[in-house]
């Protein structure tokens, strides 16, 4: 089995990475400044990230109001459920509320429209 972890926390690294990578390009496109123009694409493209990283933690917030709040079983911390399976964000314990899905293998996949459970 994939280690997998929590849908919400997932999107929230990505966009911090965003930030990160963001940071990085600006700091390259200072080796540039000789060359203006280079220098300002560099910081553009870095500020695009950062902006972009914005964006994403606005749309996760928006998702994460959307989210089903459970006790989980197994450590008994409450978590976010996004979708019919998650994982708990402290534990890891795989959560479904689907009872179709109770007593199955976890997979990710179950998640999507087209999957037969």
């Amino acid at each position: 089995m994939k280690p997998y972890k929590n849908k919400i926390n997932r999107i929230r690294t990505f966009a911090l990475a965003l930030i990160f990578i963001g940071i990085v390009i600006m700091y390259v496109g200072i080796y540039f400044r000789n060359h203006p123009i280079v220098m300002l694409i560099f910081m553009l493209l870095g500020a695009l990230a950062i902006v972009g990283s914005t964006g994403v933690y606005a749309w996760i917030g928006l998702l994460s109001m959307k989210t089903v709040p459970v006790q989980c079983p197994s450590c008994g911390r409450h978590t976010k459920m996004l979708g019919r399976v998650d994982m708990c964000m402290h534990c890891r314990e795989p959560l479904t509320m689907d009872p179709n899905l109770e007593g199955k293998e976890f997979d990710e996949a179950y998640n999507k429209k087209n999957s037969k459970a």
